[in-house]
């Protein structure tokens, strides 16, 4: 691991604060709140990385073709659903004794405008917002301070997916469990794919587009 600058060790931290007064502090949270943080985060690394911001977050611009984004992300995407359905949903309900929590979701079933409307804002703050978040940043940050060796990942895995999970309170403590499941998952495919961002944006996207479309159809 190289030596870190200043400059390299102040914005991490101040952003840092500033993503911590964003989630816990006394303003009131929104549904564009990720997209603020995201904003923050490409700002910070604009000053971090000299005016190239995105690649540090793991936006390779080799792997931005159809084959990986339009193939092998939704593929992948599809696998990881049945997965969440008929193994990792019911196994968290059996273990916890508690129905997962998805909140409005009742106005989704037959009503399309609503179901766009949905599609539009969980592509923006869950599947770009998220995973600049989460895998783009703090993963990456993570590994940045401390390395990538196994003892590394795997604590950085166990932080920033129960964080992950926490902030999926929402969906009680089934969901929270099951989100931190995920977010591991997304955590060894991002390692895989040498933190590839665009592939982990659109499983994401694809993920919960397929979750949005069965409340639509009333599959849930």
């Amino acid at each position: 691991m190289n030596k870190l600058t200043l400059k390299q060790i102040a914005i991490p931290l101040v952003t840092l604060a500033i993503i911590c007064f964003m989630y816990f502090g006394p303003i009131t949270r929104t549904i564009f709140e990720n997209l603020i943080i995201s904003a923050v985060i490409i700002i910070a690394n604009y000053i971090e990385y000299n005016g190239k911001p995105f690649a540090a977050l793991g936006f390779q611009r080799e792997k931005f073709n159809v084959k990986n984004l339009l193939v092998f992300a939704p593929l992948t995407a599809f696998g990881l659903f049945v997965f969440y359905v008929f193994a990792l949903v019911p196994g968290i309900e059996m273990l916890t004794g508690v129905p997962i929590t998805y909140t409005n979701t009742a106005q989704l079933k037959g009503n399309l405008p609503t179901t766009i409307t949905w599609l539009l804002v969980i592509w923006a703050t869950a599947a770009f917002g998220e995973e600049i978040i989460f895998r783009g940043y703090f993963v990456r940050q993570f590994v940045k301070f401390f390395g990538d060796s196994k003892i590394s990942l795997l604590i950085n895995m166990l932080i920033f997916c129960s964080f992950f999970g926490y902030m999926h309170m929402q969906q009680g403590i089934t969901g929270q469990i099951v989100a931190t499941t995920v977010g591991a998952l997304f955590f060894i495919i991002f390692y895989l794919r040498k933190y590839d961002l665009w592939f982990m944006i659109m499983i994401h996207g694809f993920f919960n587009t397929l979750g949005i479309l069965s409340f639509y159809f009333g599959l849930a």
